[in-house]
């Protein structure tokens, strides 16, 4: 059985995301801040086995950001740590 560990993110902006416990191989963390035509802001978030997959989000959003009607938006990818305890 897998040993069970908390994955701890850490974005350039100081925020923190922890995900767990889990045994799931994760590996990359990625963000997607999107501010959309009325100047509100939202929040898509998730976490991927390799950073291949977290870079393949990367080319969802054009699209994303044309059909949902963004003004702008940033994507963020950074390595989980991993560790014990929360």
């Amino acid at each position: 059985m897998p040993r069970r560990r908390y994955l701890t993110a850490t974005l350039p902006d100081g925020y923190v995301k922890t995900i767990g416990p889990t045994a799931l191989p994760f590996t990359h963390y990625w963000r997607v801040v999107a501010v959309l035509a009325n100047g509100r802001t939202e929040v898509f978030w998730g976490h991927t086995k390799s950073l291949a997959e977290a870079k393949a989000k990367r080319t969802a959003l054009t699209q994303a950001a044309t059909t949902r009607g963004w003004a702008s938006h940033v994507f963020e990818i950074v390595e989980l740590v991993a560790s014990d305890r929360p």
